[in-house]
């Protein structure tokens, strides 16, 4: 049967178990799509492809892909974890990682962190390690390490049920109980042979099916959400769609949350393929167009600031042009910092700071006298708000 053909399956069915409780057990959906790629679903799907490879080729043109991989690596790690609670923002993270004490910056900072090592992990061993259940362990083992949910068996798949619902409730009064313990190994089993598909399913699809199987497995005890949306990106850069892994869902999901998690049950619920896959494919069309909007925004904000720097620094602008490219990947600095990048004396480095400031590059964002913080502000709004990325220039 080819992927035109494809007739609807049923996500799954409940099975009731020895405890008395309810549980879902997936449909092996291995070896051929779910639903029929022909009609509106086709034409979705080659809009988020066609999107895809804008978004590829508008990468490719930047300066260094690099840094615009390191800020939204950042970004999907603050926005993914934010979906499971955390206040902590893009300026926070990147503080952080700069060792710049911030007295204001919430506690749940490392989980982001995390979220952080857990990508760049995942993308690293890609190199020698195709994505498959024990990548999909490391990669949880990084996201659990030394945080909340340390405790809950990083790096190991359950043992014992866990259940979707209304805080407080039990498991006989959760809104959706995934696999029991049993019939995880089985579930995810059945996962790796949609990963390693070789046949004729679209790249895009198969991602879309992987996603949504993994969240209604629940293989681990806690972190099924944030491994779930890592998946997806090292799934796209795995199968070669991205030579750089920058698209990032959780700004999508987090936008429509609700209809997420109800797309999401709806597959569980009945024949509810074609209604997630649609969601799925409409989230890759919208967030590949805003990431290359915000590609084409940075070459434009690059050009822009480095014409600044050579009309408004004079002697300086040398000085300036190297800190400002050092910026594209810590754009969170103090006047230390910079003293270190240039080997300047105190005075030399807070005057380029103050000169950076006073062409619109630098924000002083502590408001202190002394140990001040600034940020280079043009750049991470562009991140900070994406909407805006095709205004600006």
């Amino acid at each position: 049967m080819n992927a035109s053909e494809a007739m609807p399956l049923s996500g799954g069915r409940y099975e009731i178990q020895s405890s008395g409780y309810r549980a879902f057990i997936p449909t092996q959906l291995a070896g051929s799509p779910p639903v029929s790629l022909t009609g509106a679903l086709g034409t979705l799907l080659s809009d988020a492809d066609a999107a895809l490879g804008r978004l590829d080729g508008a990468v490719a043109t930047l300066p260094n892909p690099d840094l615009f991989v390191f800020m939204y690596v950042r970004k999907e790690a603050v926005l993914s974890s934010q979906i499971e609670g955390t206040q902590s923002s893009l300026q926070n993270v990147l503080s952080a990682e700069a060792r710049l004490f911030d007295p204001q910056a919430p506690a749940d900072v490392n989980e982001v962190l995390n979220y952080v090592a857990a990508m760049n992990h995942g993308l690293r061993r890609l190199k020698e390690l195709p994505v498959s259940v024990r990548l999909i362990r490391e990669v949880h083992a990084e996201l659990l390490r030394g945080v909340r949910g340390g405790d809950l068996m990083p790096g190991e798949l359950r043992t014992s049920p866990n259940w979707i619902g209304p805080a407080g409730c039990t498991l006989r009064e959760a809104t959706f109980v995934p696999p029991p313990p049993s019939a995880v190994a089985d579930a995810l089993g059945d996962l790796e042979q949609i990963l390693h598909d070789r046949g004729d399913v679209p790249v895009l699809i198969r991602v879309g099916l992987a996603h949504a199987q993994f969240e209604t497995i629940h293989p681990v005890l806690d972190g099924n959400g944030r491994v779930g949306r890592l998946l997806i990106s090292l799934l796209l850069t795995e199968k070669g769609r991205l030579s750089q892994p920058v698209l990032y869902l959780s700004h999508y999901f987090k936008r429509h949350r609700a209809e997420y998690y109800e797309r999401l049950q709806v597959v569980r619920d009945g024949d509810g393929w074609e209604r997630w896959l649609t969601f799925f494919l409409r989230g890759v069309a919208e967030v590949s167009r805003e990431a290359a909007r915000t590609a084409g925004a940075i070459l434009r904000m690059r050009e822009e600031m480095r014409g600044r720097v050579t009309d408004q620094m004079g002697r300086a602008s040398a000085n300036g042009h190297r800190v400002l490219e050092r910026l594209f990947d810590h754009p969170i600095v103090t006047v230390a910092t910079v003293r270190e990048w240039l080997s300047v004396t105190p005075a030399g480095a807070n005057n380029i700071v103050t000169r950076l400031e006073q062409a619109g590059i630098l924000t002083e964002i502590t408001g202190f006298a002394r140990n001040r913080r600034f940020r280079f502000d043009p750049y991470l709004r562009l991140f900070e708000n994406p909407e805006g990325a095709a205004h600006v220039g």
